[in-house]
């Protein structure tokens, strides 16, 4: 799997690459000076032993400085996403736009390219076929992206803020009395499943085996434990269609069953398994990566024209500077293809890094990104998420919610003790641990624990700023 790009220069002295020890592209040098941004020779030939790796801890804890290094080979770059699984990275925006919307030159089809991975590579889960939206083209995906979009179209927002809000009360009741929490595993990471798990149609008693498959399935230690995960999750699955094989409702998975494109059982269970899986890890990052923002970021108490910032701009900048996603939408051209400055190769890898190419002229203000055009953090063209109003329903009310009944919350660690998990798809926190004045069912007023509490004792999103002047 090798590369057709050009070799190019060594990483410039304190390029993460270069000081990560060999995380370069490899490649014979040419013995071009060194670019005017450099200022200085570059290393020793010798110390690049290697590929960029976005699976590594470094790469995790400042991505932005490899996005840096890896914009010298120009619009894509060569990348390791796994152990011995190279790909082209696309990191300039009007490459990816350009990439994004021609599905006459790439395809989503990843079959070709899976016969070129060991089948035990950690990439597969990923980036393996699956008969689904997410793996297809032309009217094979738009058949089954239109019983995705039709059935979200018949989920009312204002229906799901009150879905969201009570999923929220339910996970904020069980830490709300200690005064403290990790919003990443007890919050962020829980809320989406719980919020599938309703849509799906399955009883609240299910959402916790959910919780618990697809928690195993993201951290199984061993293999006997991330096998035993899917078995939970398959199970979950396989119980899910059969109750609404045997009796429909006003949810997700009847009208997936029932859609005119009339799919079979088993494109219903895959189109069931794509929208958990491109649901939920993104969702609970977009959360946990939103209220990092809030929780750690002066601008979310004050700002110098009046008023807070909200759990909206939050989201926003989110959006922009550290998606969720942070690179994906794989696709493989079908023929060889001269693409903005390099060959690529019928059947190679090209994945789009979102971070990349939204902060490719440096991080995007609030106030400055009306000249930006539009982020790519939902991707772009056909393969654009179909539900992005119903995830930003999501993520916004569960933050206001949370931020509303935990009005004094903060981090109980200085921001820049936050960490990443490793994996060059996600961008997503190991941990979110925050503290805040205990809450209990029987103090004044409404609470979390009250069981349907009216509109007029349901707490108002209120702003951030608001909320810690009264705090203090």
């Amino acid at each position: 799997m090798t590369s057709p790009y050009e070799p190019g220069a060594a990483p410039p002295p304190g390029c993460p690459a270069h000081a990560h020890g060999g995380a370069a592209p490899a490649g014979p040098q040419d013995g071009r000076a060194p670019g005017p941004a450099h200022g200085a020779p570059g290393p020793d030939p010798a110390e690049q032993s290697g590929l960029v790796r976005l699976y590594d801890p470094e790469f995790a804890a400042d991505p932005h400085r490899y996005y840096a290094h890896l914009r010298q080979y120009g619009a894509l770059a060569p990348v390791e996403i796994g152990t011995g699984v190279t790909a082209m990275l696309v990191t300039d925006y009007r490459a990816a736009l350009d990439l994004l919307n021609d599905d006459t030159t790439w395809s989503k089809d990843s079959r070709s390219w899976q016969q070129t991975v060991p089948p035990d590579s950690a990439v597969l889960p990923m980036l393996g076929w699956r008969p689904n939206a997410l793996f297809s083209d032309g009217d094979t995906h738009r058949r089954y992206r239109q019983v995705i979009t039709d059935s979200f179209r018949l989920v009312e927002p204002h229906e799901l803020r009150a879905r969201v809000r009570h999923a929220a009360d339910s996970l904020i009741r069980n830490f709300g009395a200690r005064g403290d929490v990790d919003l990443m595993p007890e919050y962020a990471q829980r809320l989406p499943l719980l919020m599938f798990n309703n849509l799906f149609g399955m009883p609240e008693e299910y959402g916790d085996q959910l919780i618990a498959a697809v928690g195993g399935l993201m951290d199984g230690a061993t293999p006997e434990e991330a096998a035993s995960a899917d078995a939970a999750f398959t199970a979950y699955i396989m119980e899910l269609v059969g109750r609404k094989k045997a009796e429909r409702g006003a949810d997700l998975t009847s009208w997936f069953l029932d859609h005119l494109n009339g799919l079979s059982d088993e494109e219903v269970i895959a189109q069931i398994v794509v929208t958990l899986a491109a649901g939920n890890e993104p969702l609970s990052n977009l959360i946990g990566n939103a209220l990092s923002r809030m929780l750690s970021d002066d601008r979310y108490y004050s700002t110098l024209s009046g008023g807070a910032l909200t759990a909206q701009d939050a989201i926003n900048e989110v959006l922009w500077n550290d998606p969720p996603m942070a690179n994906y939408s794989a696709h493989y051209p079908r023929r060889d293809v001269f693409f903005h400055g390099t060959w690529v190769r019928a059947g190679q890898l090209v994945l789009v890094s979102y971070a990349a190419a939204n902060t490719q002229f440096g991080a995007v203000a609030l106030d400055d990104r009306s000249g930006s055009g539009a982020h790519l953090a939902w991707a772009a063209g056909p393969h654009m998420c179909p539900v992005q109003r119903h995830a930003l329903v999501i993520a916004t009310t569960a933050i206001e919610r949370l931020t509303a009944w935990l009005s004094d919350i903060e981090l109980a660690v200085p921001a820049e003790a936050l960490t990443w998990r490793p994996g060059g798809f996600q961008r997503a926190l190991a941990a979110l641990p925050a503290r805040f004045t205990p809450i209990t069912p029987d103090q004044a007023g409404a609470t979390p624990w009250d069981s349907s509490p009216s509109p007029s004792t349901r707490p108002e999103p209120t702003s951030t700023a608001r909320r810690h002047a009264s705090a203090h």
